[in-house]
């Protein structure tokens, strides 16, 4: 099965636009994805071979393709999980679905593969149970982990539940790369189009000491004086 899924990806690939990923994720020596090798595949196509094959394969073998070389193909493992824990018929096989993600996060290694998994499985799962895996992810000192860590809320989020993503939010003030910024920024953004007094409400309190990419990234929708205001210190 994962060498069908490889070759039906293969078809799919594209030299040229390799090239350009190779540079969109930061594959060169200390990039953030230093090491990655990339076919060259879109997101729609990654997808069309997802949907194809996610019910015949097993959670060995999409483990197994989850801990491919190739960048494609992880995300594909990614997207047919995602489709999985979709339509799980019992909480046993939620469950699975949800250890084999965590026991493979070593390879949940770009922004990507975290934001298209994050909230559609651990989000998911966790939303009615103990989240204390958050925060394990949290305090890893790991980028994609803690990235995983902040995406899962997005799912939150969407139920008009933003504790944890705040009580996140905060706890990563003061962290080092812009990855984090930018996750941290959208989910604050993401709160502000359910309840923009509760955002404004964190970001009055925090503004000063956010990175300029989080507090960007945070008020992007804002009306442009209040924006400007942020910017500018002047709140």
């Amino acid at each position: 099965m994962i060498e069908q899924i490889k070759q039906e990806l293969q078809k799919y690939s594209n030299p040229e636009k390799a090239e350009f990923l190779l540079k969109y994720f930061q594959v060169k020596p200390g990039g953030y994805g230093e090491g990655d090798i990339l076919w060259g595949i879109t997101v729609p196509d990654q997808r069309r071979v997802a949907r194809k094959f996610y019910r015949q394969i097993s959670l060995a073998e999409l483990e197994a393709l989850l801990r491919d070389p190739i960048h494609e193909c992880r995300f594909t493992a990614l997207a047919m999980a995602v489709s999985k824990f979709k339509r799980a018929k019992s909480e046993a096989e939620r469950r699975e679905i949800v250890e084999l993600y965590l026991g493979a996060a070593d390879f949940i290694n770009n922004w990507d593969l975290v934001d298209t998994s994050a909230p559609n499985i651990l989000g998911a799962y966790l939303y009615d149970r103990d989240r204390s895996v958050l925060w394990e992810l949290a305090r890893s000192g790991h980028l994609w982990r803690q990235r995983i860590a902040v995406l899962a809320t997005q799912y939150f989020i969407s139920k008009g539940d933003f504790a944890d993503t705040l009580r996140l939010a905060e706890f990563f003030l003061d962290h080092e790369h812009d990855l984090m910024h930018k996750a941290v920024g959208w989910m604050l953004r993401e709160i502000g189009k359910r309840d923009f007094e509760i955002e404004y409400a964190f970001l009055q309190e925090h503004y000063r000491r956010m990175p300029r990419t989080m507090l960007r990234y945070a008020i992007e929708k804002f009306d442009p004086d209040l924006r400007k205001a942020f910017l500018n210190g002047s709140i």
